[in-house]
């Protein structure tokens, strides 16, 4: 019998500063000493577009489209909402990794559409991770992902280098998750 896994609500936030990806804000100031990510992707333009994307952003879409299972699963048609609790499972060959995060901040409004989530203890990293989903006044949808990330604790520190890697495989697939077929 291998070991009892705590439950999410008996997990604490795994870093310090909680928000400092600003979803909400269009501009970022990453905060010093931490390893930041920011990178923005066009995906196109309309009306359609956008609705898609701004409802798949709030419902876990980008993760889910880039291989991830998400438990509990939301229904359809619905969101998630700040302080929810949800494991991220990646399936990497015949391993499951069961990665614990609490959603930090939702944003909704006309141009502007974000999900940041932070990791909880158990988690391989520790910080924090937004998708944001905008549009300008010409009606161009475009993805911004961004991220503060250093080594989780225990047995994930020394893999941290693995984990690098594989961070960097699954930003390009959250980068192209959103984007029309065909495209």
């Amino acid at each position: 019998m291998g070991p009892v896994e705590r439950p999410l609500d008996r997990r604490a936030l795994s870093y310090g500063v909680v928000g400092d990806t600003t979803p909400a804000d269009e501009k970022w100031q990453p905060p010093a000493g931490r390893r930041a990510y920011e990178h923005t992707v066009r995906l196109g333009s309309g009306t359609d577009l956008w609705d898609a994307s701004s409802a798949a952003v709030l419902s876990w879409g980008i993760k889910t489209r880039s291989g991830f299972a998400v438990e509990p699963p939301l229904e359809a048609g619905r969101s998630a909402h700040r302080g929810e609790r949800y494991w991220l499972v990646a399936r990497i060959g015949p391993f499951r990794v069961r990665e614990p995060v609490q959603i930090i901040t939702t944003v909704s409004t006309d141009n502007r559409a974000a999900l940041s989530y932070g990791t909880l203890d158990g988690h391989p990293v520790s910080g924090e991770e937004a998708f944001i989903v905008h549009r300008d006044d010409n009606g161009t949808v475009s993805l911004t992902l961004r991220s503060l990330t250093h080594a989780g604790r225990g047995m994930w520190r020394g893999l941290f280098p693995l984990i690098l890697v594989a961070q960097q495989i699954y930003r390009r697939r959250y980068l192209r998750a959103l984007r029309p077929q065909g495209q």
